[in-house]
């Protein structure tokens, strides 16, 4: 699947099939759906997952939650868009 193809599966009812749980939470933050997608990643323990943890903290305006979450995942805070940033994971999780 290409970034193309996954902004398209926001659109509908539930994530791909084939989308590890870091992603699956990134398509439920690209629906508004923030306690979702917080759950889904809560517990995971990658760098990816981290990424998205951290993500998540920011849409929330919780910068200090997600400097926490960025060094977890060994990358300073974002200092582009949401949207940018938004599509820079789902890239590195395609």
């Amino acid at each position: 699947m290409d970034l193309d193809a996954f902004q398209a599966s926001v659109k509908r009812d539930k994530p791909p099939e084939t989308a590890g749980l870091p992603l699956q939470a990134l398509w439920h933050a690209a629906k508004g759906e923030w306690e979702s997608a917080h759950k889904i990643v809560h517990d995971d323990k990658t760098e990816l997952g981290a990424w998205v943890h951290a993500y998540l903290h920011r849409v929330e305006g919780d910068l200090s939650n997600a400097d926490y979450w960025y060094m977890k995942a060994g990358r300073s805070q974002a200092s582009n868009s949401l949207q940018k940033e938004w599509r820079e994971i789902a890239t590195a999780l395609l």
